[in-house]
Protein backbone atom coordinates (compact mmCIF):
# COMPACT_ATOMS: atom_id res chain seq x y z
CA UNK A 1 0.00 0.00 0.00
CA UNK A 2 1.54 3.57 -0.91
CA UNK A 3 -0.88 6.24 -0.23
CA UNK A 4 0.33 9.89 1.13
CA UNK A 5 -1.08 10.52 4.95
CA UNK A 6 -3.94 13.17 4.48
CA UNK A 7 -2.40 16.82 6.28
CA UNK A 8 -6.13 17.26 6.84
CA UNK A 9 -6.32 15.13 9.61
CA UNK A 10 -9.44 15.62 13.03
CA UNK A 11 -8.89 18.81 14.74
CA UNK A 12 -8.47 18.25 18.52
CA UNK A 13 -11.82 19.88 19.07
CA UNK A 14 -14.95 18.13 19.04
CA UNK A 15 -18.00 20.39 17.82
CA UNK A 16 -20.70 20.75 20.68
CA UNK A 17 -18.36 18.98 23.17
CA UNK A 18 -20.45 19.68 25.82
CA UNK A 19 -23.39 17.75 23.87
CA UNK A 20 -22.08 15.43 21.71
CA UNK A 21 -21.97 12.52 23.63
CA UNK A 22 -24.99 11.34 25.81
CA UNK A 23 -23.98 8.21 27.39
CA UNK A 24 -23.19 6.68 30.89
CA UNK A 25 -19.45 8.71 32.25
CA UNK A 26 -19.82 10.15 28.48
CA UNK A 27 -18.35 13.59 30.07
CA UNK A 28 -15.19 11.53 29.99
CA UNK A 29 -14.94 11.05 26.44
CA UNK A 30 -12.47 13.82 26.03
CA UNK A 31 -10.50 13.44 29.29
CA UNK A 32 -9.81 9.71 28.05
CA UNK A 33 -8.87 10.99 24.71
CA UNK A 34 -6.11 13.18 25.76
CA UNK A 35 -4.64 10.78 28.25
CA UNK A 36 -4.89 8.70 25.76
CA UNK A 37 -3.46 10.68 23.15
CA UNK A 38 -0.60 11.74 25.43
CA UNK A 39 0.52 7.90 25.64
CA UNK A 40 0.64 8.01 22.07
CA UNK A 41 2.77 11.01 21.44
CA UNK A 42 5.45 9.32 24.69
CA UNK A 43 5.49 6.59 22.28
CA UNK A 44 6.59 8.27 19.44
CA UNK A 45 8.96 10.34 21.27
CA UNK A 46 10.34 7.62 22.62
CA UNK A 47 10.63 5.33 19.34
CA UNK A 48 10.47 7.87 16.29
CA UNK A 49 7.23 6.26 15.18
CA UNK A 50 3.56 6.32 15.27
CA UNK A 51 2.17 3.05 17.09
CA UNK A 52 0.01 0.87 16.04
CA UNK A 53 -2.44 0.16 18.18
CA UNK A 54 -5.38 -2.66 19.46
CA UNK A 55 -8.63 -1.29 20.34
CA UNK A 56 -10.80 -3.92 22.39
CA UNK A 57 -12.25 -1.33 25.11
CA UNK A 58 -15.70 -3.23 26.43
CA UNK A 59 -16.76 0.45 27.31
CA UNK A 60 -18.00 2.71 24.50
CA UNK A 61 -17.10 6.05 25.98
CA UNK A 62 -13.29 4.61 26.67
CA UNK A 63 -13.35 2.65 23.11
CA UNK A 64 -14.45 6.36 21.66
CA UNK A 65 -11.85 8.22 23.24
CA UNK A 66 -8.74 5.95 22.66
CA UNK A 67 -9.95 5.31 18.95
CA UNK A 68 -10.26 9.08 18.42
CA UNK A 69 -6.87 9.72 20.28
CA UNK A 70 -5.69 7.08 17.48
CA UNK A 71 -6.73 9.45 14.74
CA UNK A 72 -5.33 12.42 15.99
CA UNK A 73 -1.60 11.05 16.68
CA UNK A 74 -1.86 9.10 13.22
CA UNK A 75 -1.22 5.59 14.27
CA UNK A 76 -2.02 2.88 12.86
CA UNK A 77 -5.49 1.42 14.56
CA UNK A 78 -6.85 -2.08 15.09
CA UNK A 79 -10.22 -2.66 15.99
CA UNK A 80 -11.22 -5.42 17.74
CA UNK A 81 -14.40 -7.18 19.75
CA UNK A 82 -14.01 -7.67 23.29
CA UNK A 83 -16.07 -10.94 23.16
CA UNK A 84 -13.51 -12.85 21.02
CA UNK A 85 -12.05 -15.39 22.60
CA UNK A 86 -9.37 -17.82 22.01
CA UNK A 87 -10.26 -19.16 18.44
CA UNK A 88 -10.88 -15.88 17.08
CA UNK A 89 -7.34 -14.27 18.20
CA UNK A 90 -5.59 -16.40 17.07
CA UNK A 91 -6.70 -15.86 14.10
CA UNK A 92 -6.31 -12.50 14.79
CA UNK A 93 -2.55 -12.54 15.43
CA UNK A 94 -1.46 -14.81 12.95
CA UNK A 95 -3.12 -12.21 10.37
CA UNK A 96 -1.81 -9.14 11.54
CA UNK A 97 1.17 -10.18 14.10
CA UNK A 98 1.45 -8.11 16.94
CA UNK A 99 0.92 -4.72 17.82
CA UNK A 100 2.79 -1.62 19.83
CA UNK A 101 -0.28 -0.84 22.30
CA UNK A 102 -3.28 -2.73 23.02
CA UNK A 103 -5.96 -1.13 25.26
CA UNK A 104 -8.55 -2.95 26.68
CA UNK A 105 -9.32 -6.70 28.59
CA UNK A 106 -6.93 -8.90 26.38
CA UNK A 107 -7.11 -12.00 29.23
CA UNK A 108 -7.23 -14.81 26.35
CA UNK A 109 -4.16 -13.61 24.28
CA UNK A 110 -2.12 -13.41 27.18
CA UNK A 111 0.25 -15.51 25.42
CA UNK A 112 1.60 -13.48 23.41
CA UNK A 113 3.88 -12.36 25.79
CA UNK A 114 5.34 -15.36 25.65
CA UNK A 115 8.93 -14.76 24.20
CA UNK A 116 9.21 -17.99 22.99
CA UNK A 117 6.13 -17.45 20.82
CA UNK A 118 6.21 -16.89 16.52
CA UNK A 119 3.66 -14.22 16.76
CA UNK A 120 6.02 -11.60 18.96
CA UNK A 121 8.67 -12.17 15.97
CA UNK A 122 5.73 -10.65 13.86
CA UNK A 123 5.14 -7.06 14.02
CA UNK A 124 2.08 -5.64 12.15
CA UNK A 125 3.39 -3.14 9.74
CA UNK A 126 0.83 -0.82 8.77
CA UNK A 127 1.33 2.81 6.90
CA UNK A 128 0.41 5.27 9.74
CA UNK A 129 -3.01 6.47 9.41
CA UNK A 130 -4.59 2.78 8.94
CA UNK A 131 -7.77 2.08 10.27
CA UNK A 132 -8.42 -1.96 10.06
CA UNK A 133 -12.33 -2.65 10.89
CA UNK A 134 -12.98 -6.50 11.03
CA UNK A 135 -15.46 -8.39 8.95
CA UNK A 136 -16.09 -11.72 9.31
CA UNK A 137 -18.54 -11.78 6.50
CA UNK A 138 -20.94 -14.97 6.22
CA UNK A 139 -17.82 -16.86 6.29
CA UNK A 140 -17.40 -16.58 10.42
CA UNK A 141 -12.99 -16.24 9.59
CA UNK A 142 -11.92 -12.88 10.71
CA UNK A 143 -10.42 -10.28 8.43
CA UNK A 144 -10.20 -6.59 8.57
CA UNK A 145 -10.84 -4.07 5.96
CA UNK A 146 -8.34 -1.08 6.09
CA UNK A 147 -9.72 1.78 5.81
CA UNK A 148 -8.25 5.96 6.24
CA UNK A 149 -9.73 8.88 7.88
CA UNK A 150 -10.35 9.98 4.60
CA UNK A 151 -12.84 6.12 2.99
CA UNK A 152 -14.79 6.98 6.33
CA UNK A 153 -15.08 10.98 5.71
CA UNK A 154 -16.16 10.24 2.42
CA UNK A 155 -18.60 7.81 3.27
CA UNK A 156 -19.69 10.21 6.33
CA UNK A 157 -20.67 12.97 3.49
CA UNK A 158 -22.26 10.96 0.84
CA UNK A 159 -24.75 9.83 3.37
CA UNK A 160 -25.28 13.15 4.92
CA UNK A 161 -26.06 14.96 1.30
CA UNK A 162 -28.01 11.95 0.42
CA UNK A 163 -30.20 12.67 3.72
CA UNK A 164 -29.88 16.44 3.30
CA UNK A 165 -28.83 16.91 6.77
CA UNK A 166 -26.79 19.59 8.10
CA UNK A 167 -26.38 17.58 11.30
CA UNK A 168 -26.38 13.73 11.94
CA UNK A 169 -27.83 12.71 15.78
CA UNK A 170 -27.28 8.72 15.81
CA UNK A 171 -28.64 6.86 18.59
CA UNK A 172 -26.51 3.71 18.74
CA UNK A 173 -27.34 0.31 19.92
CA UNK A 174 -24.67 -1.66 17.53
CA UNK A 175 -20.87 -2.55 18.11
CA UNK A 176 -18.49 0.27 18.10
CA UNK A 177 -15.69 -2.77 16.87
CA UNK A 178 -17.95 -2.63 13.53
CA UNK A 179 -18.61 -0.58 10.60
CA UNK A 180 -22.02 0.06 11.55
CA UNK A 181 -21.42 1.12 15.08
CA UNK A 182 -18.50 3.42 14.03
CA UNK A 183 -20.19 5.04 11.58
CA UNK A 184 -23.07 6.36 13.61
CA UNK A 185 -19.39 7.58 15.71
CA UNK A 186 -18.01 9.49 12.42
CA UNK A 187 -21.11 10.95 11.29
CA UNK A 188 -22.21 12.58 14.46
CA UNK A 189 -18.26 13.83 14.97
CA UNK A 190 -18.14 15.77 11.57
CA UNK A 191 -21.59 17.08 11.21
CA UNK A 192 -21.73 18.30 14.24
CA UNK A 193 -24.53 16.11 15.32
CA UNK A 194 -25.29 14.64 18.60
CA UNK A 195 -24.53 10.64 19.68
CA UNK A 196 -26.72 8.76 21.61
CA UNK A 197 -25.19 5.55 23.01
CA UNK A 198 -28.07 2.88 23.93
CA UNK A 199 -28.26 -0.63 24.85
CA UNK A 200 -30.54 -2.76 22.02
CA UNK A 201 -31.47 -5.42 25.41
CA UNK A 202 -33.11 -2.39 27.65
CA UNK A 203 -35.18 -1.46 24.30
CA UNK A 204 -36.26 -5.25 24.69
CA UNK A 205 -37.42 -4.32 28.06
CA UNK A 206 -39.38 -1.16 26.96
CA UNK A 207 -36.54 0.92 28.68
CA UNK A 208 -35.86 3.45 26.24
CA UNK A 209 -34.27 7.37 27.63
CA UNK A 210 -36.83 10.15 27.40
CA UNK A 211 -35.24 12.16 24.96
CA UNK A 212 -36.34 13.96 21.88
CA UNK A 213 -35.81 11.61 19.03
CA UNK A 214 -37.52 13.48 16.51
CA UNK A 215 -34.03 14.62 14.50
CA UNK A 216 -32.62 10.92 15.09
CA UNK A 217 -31.10 8.45 13.31
CA UNK A 218 -31.16 4.61 14.52
CA UNK A 219 -29.38 1.47 12.67
CA UNK A 220 -30.56 -1.68 13.19
CA UNK A 221 -30.65 -5.47 12.06
CA UNK A 222 -33.58 -6.93 11.10
CA UNK A 223 -33.12 -9.55 14.14
CA UNK A 224 -33.29 -6.55 16.15
CA UNK A 225 -36.13 -4.73 14.87
CA UNK A 226 -38.03 -8.05 14.66
CA UNK A 227 -37.74 -8.44 18.74
CA UNK A 228 -38.57 -4.65 18.86
CA UNK A 229 -42.05 -4.96 17.01
CA UNK A 230 -43.11 -7.18 19.32
CA UNK A 231 -43.42 -4.45 21.79
CA UNK A 232 -45.88 -2.23 20.89
CA UNK A 233 -44.74 0.73 23.31
CA UNK A 234 -41.23 0.16 21.73
CA UNK A 235 -42.52 0.25 18.10
CA UNK A 236 -44.50 3.40 18.90
CA UNK A 237 -40.64 4.68 20.26
CA UNK A 238 -39.16 4.00 16.90
CA UNK A 239 -41.62 5.21 14.58
CA UNK A 240 -40.71 8.78 16.18
CA UNK A 241 -37.28 8.69 14.29
CA UNK A 242 -36.68 10.63 11.62
CA UNK A 243 -34.84 7.54 10.01
CA UNK A 244 -34.29 3.79 11.04
CA UNK A 245 -31.68 2.54 9.34
CA UNK A 246 -31.88 -1.53 8.41
CA UNK A 247 -28.84 -3.19 7.44
CA UNK A 248 -26.46 -6.47 8.10
CA UNK A 249 -28.71 -9.02 6.62
CA UNK A 250 -31.85 -8.80 4.32
CA UNK A 251 -34.99 -7.99 5.69
CA UNK A 252 -38.12 -10.49 5.12
CA UNK A 253 -41.67 -9.27 3.54
CA UNK A 254 -43.38 -9.52 6.47
CA UNK A 255 -41.02 -7.69 8.76
CA UNK A 256 -41.49 -4.55 6.53
CA UNK A 257 -45.13 -5.02 6.23
CA UNK A 258 -44.98 -4.95 10.34
CA UNK A 259 -42.73 -1.55 10.15
CA UNK A 260 -45.59 -0.17 7.74
CA UNK A 261 -47.99 -0.84 10.02
CA UNK A 262 -46.02 0.64 12.80
CA UNK A 263 -46.02 3.73 10.27
CA UNK A 264 -41.60 3.31 10.99
CA UNK A 265 -39.70 5.57 8.96
CA UNK A 266 -37.47 2.76 7.85
CA UNK A 267 -34.46 3.06 5.53
CA UNK A 268 -33.53 -0.55 4.57
CA UNK A 269 -29.56 -0.15 2.97
CA UNK A 270 -27.10 -2.27 1.50
CA UNK A 271 -23.06 -1.61 2.59
CA UNK A 272 -20.17 -3.24 3.71
CA UNK A 273 -17.59 -3.14 5.68
CA UNK A 274 -15.03 -2.90 2.54
CA UNK A 275 -17.72 0.30 1.59
CA UNK A 276 -17.58 1.81 5.04
CA UNK A 277 -21.04 1.09 5.42
CA UNK A 278 -24.29 2.13 3.05
CA UNK A 279 -23.97 2.78 -0.75
CA UNK A 280 -27.30 2.28 -1.65
CA UNK A 281 -30.05 3.53 0.81
CA UNK A 282 -33.90 3.57 0.58
CA UNK A 283 -35.72 6.89 1.79
CA UNK A 284 -38.33 6.82 4.41
CA UNK A 285 -40.93 7.85 1.99
CA UNK A 286 -40.02 5.75 -0.43
CA UNK A 287 -40.55 2.83 1.63
CA UNK A 288 -43.60 4.04 3.87
CA UNK A 289 -45.29 4.52 0.06
CA UNK A 290 -44.70 0.78 -0.51
CA UNK A 291 -41.30 0.12 -2.35
CA UNK A 292 -39.22 -3.01 -0.70
CA UNK A 293 -35.73 -2.12 -2.35
CA UNK A 294 -32.95 -1.44 -1.17
CA UNK A 295 -33.33 2.06 -2.47
CA UNK A 296 -30.64 4.41 -4.39
CA UNK A 297 -27.02 4.98 -4.75
CA UNK A 298 -25.49 7.46 -2.04
CA UNK A 299 -23.30 10.53 -3.98
CA UNK A 300 -20.49 9.09 -3.09
CA UNK A 301 -20.82 5.72 -4.59
CA UNK A 302 -21.15 3.84 -8.54
CA UNK A 303 -23.04 1.19 -8.53
CA UNK A 304 -23.29 -1.53 -11.36
CA UNK A 305 -24.75 -4.50 -12.24
CA UNK A 306 -22.14 -7.02 -14.02
CA UNK A 307 -21.76 -10.24 -15.58
CA UNK A 308 -19.48 -13.29 -13.99
CA UNK A 309 -16.83 -11.48 -16.62
CA UNK A 310 -17.33 -8.07 -15.17
CA UNK A 311 -19.32 -6.54 -18.03
CA UNK A 312 -22.24 -4.54 -17.66
CA UNK A 313 -26.04 -6.37 -18.29
CA UNK A 314 -28.67 -4.15 -19.18
CA UNK A 315 -31.41 -3.29 -16.35
CA UNK A 316 -33.66 -5.06 -14.65
CA UNK A 317 -31.32 -7.89 -15.73
CA UNK A 318 -29.69 -10.00 -12.49
CA UNK A 319 -26.42 -9.73 -12.00
CA UNK A 320 -23.09 -9.60 -9.61
CA UNK A 321 -22.89 -6.06 -7.76
CA UNK A 322 -20.25 -4.03 -8.84
CA UNK A 323 -19.15 -0.90 -6.24
CA UNK A 324 -16.86 2.02 -7.21
CA UNK A 325 -16.79 4.39 -3.90
CA UNK A 326 -14.59 7.03 -2.18
CA UNK A 327 -15.40 5.22 0.97
CA UNK A 328 -13.75 1.96 -0.79
CA UNK A 329 -11.26 0.50 1.54
CA UNK A 330 -7.83 0.01 0.69
CA UNK A 331 -8.22 -4.05 0.90
CA UNK A 332 -7.58 -6.67 3.36
CA UNK A 333 -5.29 -6.86 6.06
CA UNK A 334 -3.74 -9.73 4.24
CA UNK A 335 -3.02 -7.21 1.32
CA UNK A 336 -1.12 -4.40 2.79
CA UNK A 337 1.18 -4.15 -0.09
CA UNK A 338 -1.50 -4.47 -3.11
CA UNK A 339 -2.20 -0.77 -4.49
CA UNK A 340 -5.41 0.37 -3.47
CA UNK A 341 -8.89 -1.06 -4.46
CA UNK A 342 -10.51 1.01 -7.54
CA UNK A 343 -13.57 -1.34 -7.58
CA UNK A 344 -15.28 -4.31 -5.63
CA UNK A 345 -17.20 -6.99 -7.19
CA UNK A 346 -19.22 -8.83 -4.40
CA UNK A 347 -20.78 -11.64 -4.29
CA UNK A 348 -24.10 -10.61 -4.08
CA UNK A 349 -26.51 -10.48 -7.08
CA UNK A 350 -29.58 -7.87 -7.62
CA UNK A 351 -30.93 -5.76 -10.21
CA UNK A 352 -31.87 -2.07 -10.60
CA UNK A 353 -35.41 -1.41 -11.88
CA UNK A 354 -36.20 1.13 -14.13
CA UNK A 355 -36.01 3.90 -11.69
CA UNK A 356 -32.83 3.44 -10.17
CA UNK A 357 -33.72 1.21 -7.25
CA UNK A 358 -31.65 -1.37 -6.38
CA UNK A 359 -33.06 -5.40 -5.43
CA UNK A 360 -31.32 -7.25 -3.89
CA UNK A 361 -31.54 -11.32 -5.08
CA UNK A 362 -29.32 -13.30 -2.71
CA UNK A 363 -25.54 -14.37 -2.73
CA UNK A 364 -24.04 -16.13 -5.57
CA UNK A 365 -21.70 -18.13 -3.31
CA UNK A 366 -25.19 -19.39 -1.03
CA UNK A 367 -26.57 -20.38 -4.48
CA UNK A 368 -28.64 -23.80 -4.50
CA UNK A 369 -28.96 -26.04 -7.37
CA UNK A 370 -31.50 -28.51 -7.09
CA UNK A 371 -32.40 -30.48 -10.34
CA UNK A 372 -30.58 -27.74 -12.82
CA UNK A 373 -33.16 -25.51 -10.67
CA UNK A 374 -31.43 -22.24 -9.07
CA UNK A 375 -32.66 -21.37 -5.61
CA UNK A 376 -31.39 -18.52 -3.25
CA UNK A 377 -31.43 -19.20 0.41
CA UNK A 378 -32.40 -15.73 0.82
CA UNK A 379 -36.14 -15.64 -0.89
CA UNK A 380 -37.19 -19.19 0.48
CA UNK A 381 -36.16 -17.52 4.41
CA UNK A 382 -38.54 -14.95 3.96
CA UNK A 383 -41.17 -17.08 2.64
CA UNK A 384 -40.46 -19.50 5.68
CA UNK A 385 -40.48 -16.39 8.49
CA UNK A 386 -43.54 -15.15 6.61
CA UNK A 387 -45.84 -17.76 8.47
CA UNK A 388 -45.06 -16.72 12.09
CA UNK A 389 -44.49 -19.82 12.58
CA UNK A 390 -40.62 -20.18 13.17
CA UNK A 391 -38.36 -18.30 15.12
CA UNK A 392 -35.25 -17.99 13.17
CA UNK A 393 -34.36 -19.77 10.22
CA UNK A 394 -31.40 -20.40 7.73
CA UNK A 395 -32.15 -22.21 4.28
CA UNK A 396 -28.73 -24.56 2.96
CA UNK A 397 -28.19 -26.63 0.19
CA UNK A 398 -27.17 -30.57 1.51
CA UNK A 399 -25.43 -32.63 -1.15
CA UNK A 400 -27.77 -35.57 -2.96
CA UNK A 401 -27.50 -38.01 -5.29
CA UNK A 402 -30.08 -37.41 -7.41
CA UNK A 403 -30.69 -33.74 -6.87
CA UNK A 404 -27.40 -32.30 -6.76
CA UNK A 405 -28.22 -30.28 -3.65
CA UNK A 406 -31.64 -30.50 -1.70
CA UNK A 407 -33.20 -27.68 -0.03
CA UNK A 408 -32.64 -27.96 3.56
CA UNK A 409 -34.49 -25.36 6.31
CA UNK A 410 -32.54 -25.48 9.54
CA UNK A 411 -35.20 -23.53 12.07
CA UNK A 412 -35.90 -22.93 15.73
CA UNK A 413 -39.62 -23.27 16.26
CA UNK A 414 -41.90 -21.40 18.35
CA UNK A 415 -43.13 -22.73 21.17
CA UNK A 416 -45.12 -24.95 21.32
CA UNK A 417 -43.83 -26.00 17.91
CA UNK A 418 -46.33 -26.73 15.06
CA UNK A 419 -45.51 -29.99 13.17
CA UNK A 420 -43.04 -30.33 9.66
CA UNK A 421 -46.53 -31.06 7.69
CA UNK A 422 -47.89 -27.96 8.95
CA UNK A 423 -44.67 -26.10 8.26
CA UNK A 424 -44.27 -27.40 5.11
CA UNK A 425 -47.84 -26.81 3.61
CA UNK A 426 -47.92 -23.30 5.11
CA UNK A 427 -45.48 -22.25 1.88
CA UNK A 428 -48.25 -22.99 -0.16
CA UNK A 429 -48.10 -20.68 -3.21
CA UNK A 430 -45.75 -18.27 -1.60
CA UNK A 431 -42.92 -20.41 -4.05
CA UNK A 432 -42.52 -21.97 -6.67
CA UNK A 433 -42.38 -26.22 -6.02
CA UNK A 434 -39.16 -26.57 -6.35
CA UNK A 435 -37.75 -24.03 -4.37
CA UNK A 436 -39.65 -26.00 -1.06
CA UNK A 437 -37.72 -27.63 1.47
CA UNK A 438 -37.23 -31.24 1.09
CA UNK A 439 -35.76 -31.34 4.80
CA UNK A 440 -36.94 -29.52 7.90
CA UNK A 441 -34.02 -29.67 11.12
CA UNK A 442 -35.39 -27.92 14.89
CA UNK A 443 -31.94 -26.69 16.31
CA UNK A 444 -31.82 -24.72 19.47
CA UNK A 445 -30.26 -21.87 18.02
CA UNK A 446 -28.78 -20.82 15.07
CA UNK A 447 -24.93 -19.17 14.62
CA UNK A 448 -25.78 -15.19 14.18
CA UNK A 449 -23.23 -12.73 14.41
CA UNK A 450 -23.77 -9.20 16.73
CA UNK A 451 -24.65 -7.78 13.53
CA UNK A 452 -27.35 -10.75 12.45
CA UNK A 453 -25.37 -12.09 10.00
CA UNK A 454 -25.83 -15.98 9.80
CA UNK A 455 -22.97 -17.97 9.24
CA UNK A 456 -24.22 -20.60 6.79
CA UNK A 457 -21.03 -23.19 6.64
CA UNK A 458 -21.19 -23.62 10.52
CA UNK A 459 -24.66 -24.54 9.93
CA UNK A 460 -24.07 -27.26 7.39
CA UNK A 461 -21.96 -28.55 9.74
CA UNK A 462 -23.88 -28.44 12.61
CA UNK A 463 -26.44 -30.61 11.18
CA UNK A 464 -23.71 -33.02 9.48
CA UNK A 465 -22.29 -33.49 12.48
Amino acid sequence: MDYQTSPNLPALNIPNPDNFLIAENGDLFLNIAHQRLKKLMNYYQEYGKTATILIAEPDPVIFLGTFWAGIMANCSVILANPNWGIYEWEQVFNSIGNTDLQFGNLPHIAKIDDVDNPINQRRSLFPSGSILIPTGGTSGTIKFAVHTWETLTASAIGFQQYFDKFQINSFCILPLFHVSGLMQFVRSLITGGQLVIGSGKNLEKGDYPQLDISDFFISLVPTQLHRLLHHPKTANWLSKFTTVLLGGSPPWLELLNQARRHQIRLSPTYGMTETASGVVTLKPDDFLAGNNSSGRVLPHAKVMIVNPQGQPVKSPEIGLIKIQANSLSWGHDTQINQPRLSQLITDDLGYFDNWGYLTLVGRQGDKIITGGENVFPVEVEAAILATGMVADVCVVGIGDRHWGEVVTAVYVPHYPPVSIEILANSLGDRLSRYKHPKNWIAVDTLPRNDRGKINRKSVIQQIQN
